[in-house]
């Protein structure tokens, strides 16, 4: 198998219900105690399975319903306690065919949090459940834990929020984040913070460098995924972590530097460069490590900006500001959502060049993927002004993937995705942009590509 499995019984809850959080959800189960997960109808015993049992959160997975009466409705939910214990749930509503079968990957959602026929939409439709405070991004324990899925079948429609109706049947899966065999290390070396995640075997591996954006901390789960996919990856923290500055201050590129100098040394890692995979503010890192240090041969830039944002950034004797944000042009809706798409510089203004990333220097490759409804900053204008600036200086390192109804976070396949996103520096929900599908059709497709990236360039 490719991931640790362990079995579990189609009665049994899975050891997730814990803290206060899930209070309401155990008073509701214990409501529905006495009813079997094998419910029996006058046709047969109901049954929900999910193939793989145990599997990899990048990858999909296949739910099937059977032993329900013809054109039975039901509602099937998805329940989940992410690593901060905050429930996560979603549902979707399916009717059974003649044969008394709810197929995901070919029959059509016809209400709840999706419709039509999405065969992972109870994974990418998870948000917080009613009694937890909106906007939270789900965040995955640590990486080496499973993630536990309830998947239940519910009598009748049920809307999102509302008890839902008699528990037909249950089963509960594993989404795990990395393979058991990939090994992690915690990194302290020099200045350099973060955590090295090793595909198993002796090596060596295409070394990949991977940052999140100003949300700060380490963020571990797209660097484990990377490592199962036969990377050597470095999850790389600048700010807001340990012995590093608490608040984003202004960037110095040796820091960033002295980790792809690391990550080239190691013996598992192959040359002659590393590559690089950033997010929002990440992005931006990474296309100014692509510019300017020669260890950095491929980029992918995920909803990045074209010039330095905010903090100014140090290189040597190279100083480039950032553009400012004018906290005047944040609206604030009547639920409390921040729009804050107008808020940063117009990049194109002549008073602001001296804030662009002068990407023409790159001798690499670059990815740049973007939603073309993100309304947290516009990334699409962005990626066209890098775009634009290699093709003037007769440079084509470049692919563009460009997603229409995609908004601002675009992370590996079938993540949840969460239009509303609560700022941990701002403390308020401000809006991401996308439309649901759009946005998880943008994620399941851009994964596969920026494997075939980084696999491709640092071959």
């Amino acid at each position: 198998a490719d991931v640790p499995s362990r079995a579990a019984g189609r009665g049994d809850l899975p050891g997730m219900w814990r803290g206060g959080a899930t209070r309401a959800w155990d008073a509701c189960l214990e409501h529905f105690r006495w009813v079997s997960p094998k419910y029996c109808n006058r046709r047969a015993v109901v049954t929900v399975s999910v193939n793989p049992a145990a599997g990899l959160a990048d990858q999909p997975a296949k739910i099937a319903v059977w032993g329900l009466a013809p054109s039975q409705e039901v509602t099937l939910r998805a329940l989940v306690v992410d690593g901060h214990d905050r429930l996560f749930d979603s549902c979707a509503h399916y009717q059974a065919d003649t044969q008394g079968k709810v197929d995901l990957s070919k029959d059509s959602s016809q209400g709840g949090d999706y419709t039509g026929v999405e065969p992972m939409g109870l994974f990418w439709s998870l948000s917080p459940a009613a009694m937890e405070k909106p906007y939270h991004r789900l965040e995955p324990g640590p990486v080496k834990i499973p993630m536990k899925v309830d998947v239940s079948v519910h009598q009748g429609y049920s809307p999102p929020a509302a008890l839902p109706g008699r528990v037909l049947a249950r089963a509960s899966m594993e989404r795990w984040f990395a393979r058991s065999e990939v090994r992690r290390i915690r990194l302290k070396e020099g200045v350099v913070r973060g955590s090295l995640f090793l595909p198993p075997g002796n090596g060596p591996f295409p070394g990949v460098i991977d940052m999140f954006g100003d949300e700060g901390g380490l963020v571990e789960f797209r660097s484990s995924l990377l490592a199962t996919h036969g990377f050597a990856s470095l999850s790389l923290p600048y700010f807001n972590f340990e012995d590093l500055p608490q608040v984003m201050e202004d960037f110095h590129l040796e820091y960033f530097q002295e980790a792809a100098r690391f990550l080239l040394c190691h013996p598992k890692v192959k040359g002659p460069g590393v590559g690089v995979i950033g997010t929002g503010k990440g992005a931006e890192l990474a296309c100014s490590m692509m510019t300017f240090l020669p260890e950095v041969v491929a980029a992918v830039c995920i909803s990045g900006s074209s010039s330095i944002t905010a903090n100014t950034l140090h290189y040597g004797k190279l100083t480039l500001p950032g553009l400012y944000f004018n906290m005047s042009k944040i609206r604030i809706f009547e639920n409390g959502v921040f729009d804050i798409y107008e808020a940063l510089d117009d990049p194109k203004d002549p008073a602001n060049t001296h804030c662009r990333i002068p990407v023409e220097k790159a001798e690499g490759h670059f990815l740049f993927v973007v939603g073309e409804d993100d309304r947290n900053w516009k990334s699409s204008l962005y990626a066209e002004i890098a775009i634009d600036c290699l093709r003037q200086h007769g440079k084509d390192n470049f692919t563009l993937l460009s997603y229409p109804g995609a908004g601002h976070q675009i992370n590996p396949a079938f993540s949840p995705v969460c239009p509303i996103a609560l700022d941990r520096v701002l403390g308020v929900p401000v809006l991401g942009g996308g439309d649901s599908r759009a946005h998880a059709f943008a994620q399941e497709h851009s994964w596969g590509k920026i494997l075939e990236f980084l696999h491709f360039h640092l071959r």
